[in-house]
């Protein structure tokens, strides 16, 4: 990779890294490019990215942004899962290292807030934004779908005592 390749590649995830809102650092030691193929899948289906990195132009890329505490994490063989959901691209990577043991999550960053691993674990068994927008359409919709039977069970009522009469009457 020459110069301008590598400059191109670090102002490429330093925009990336701009938008997101959380970022995960695994270590991927003798994972097959097969495990790889499927972990990118699933973080992708999940709404992150997934991208094995140079330890230096991860760190260049870092600078300037919000998540420069983590340079440190960056020694090994490290990858890294960003999302703009602050629980998308931890979930994603924990249920893949609870599968795999060559996946191993070394930390992150929620914003400017350090992560450990088990910080990132934590983080990944929370609710995702979309779940928890789910929840909360579910509990404000209840209490309606209650009313509105409260206020159909008289009509029914009456409708059930008619037709009670009908077949009364059809049958006399």
């Amino acid at each position: 990779m020459d110069r301008t390749q590598k400059e191109a590649t670090i102002a490429d995830l330093n925009s990336k890294l701009q938008d997101a809102g959380l970022v995960v650092v695994t270590h991927h030691l003798g994972l097959t490019v097969a495990e790889v193929t499927n972990l990118r899948g699933k973080v992708r289906a999940a709404g992150a990215s997934f991208k094995v990195t140079k330890n230096r132009l991860a760190r260049r890329a870092l600078k300037g942004t919000q998540f420069e505490g983590i340079d440190g994490l960056f020694k090994g063989p490290t990858a890294i899962s960003y999302s703009k959901d602050p629980v998308a691209a931890a979930k994603a990577v924990a249920d893949f290292a609870k599968t795999n043991d060559k996946l191993v999550i070394i930390g992150g960053s929620l914003g400017s807030q350090v992560l450990d691993a088990e910080g990132v674990k934590a983080l990944a068994s929370l609710p995702s934004l979309d779940e928890l927008r789910a929840k909360l359409v579910g509990m404000i919709q209840t209490p309606a779908t209650r009313i509105a039977g409260v206020l159909q069970a008289p009509g029914g009522q009456v409708a059930r005592v008619l037709a009670a009469y009908a077949k009364k009457d059809e049958a006399a």
